[in-house]
């Protein structure tokens, strides 16, 4: 039986890695053992800051709609404490929105739940 040498397939697998790498700095771009680690590091960096984004957006909407509430007199907590007592089903997402694009429409929710 004939050796078969995989010479295409290490060659394939080494330019996917260093394509993944591009734009690194120094020799993690280039440098195969550099490029692994640094393609591993990459892919658990942009794991853990998946999940930072949606803490940092809702931690910025909840500034958003503290503002907004307390122009109009009321502080944040006892405006969504208000909601929920009133079954007002709108999340903070689009409450924050409101307060920026439509202040009028956030009056007159804040107004309803007074």
């Amino acid at each position: 039986m004939t050796r078969i040498k995989g010479g295409k397939l290490h060659a394939k697998r080494r330019r996917g890695i260093l394509k993944h790498t591009k734009g690194f700095r120094w020799g993690r771009k280039s440098k195969i053992k550099l490029a692994k680690v640094a393609k591993m590091k990459a892919g658990q960096y942009a794991f853990v800051g998946r999940r930072q984004k949606k803490r940092v957006n809702r931690a910025l909407w909840q500034v958003r709609i503290n503002a907004a509430a307390r122009k109009l007199g009321m502080s944040y907590s006892k405006f969504m404490s208000a909601l929920k007592k009133n079954n007002i089903l709108i999340n903070r997402k689009v409450l924050a929105e409101m307060a920026v694009k439509s202040p009028v429409a956030f009056a007159k929710i804040v107004d309803k739940v007074k």
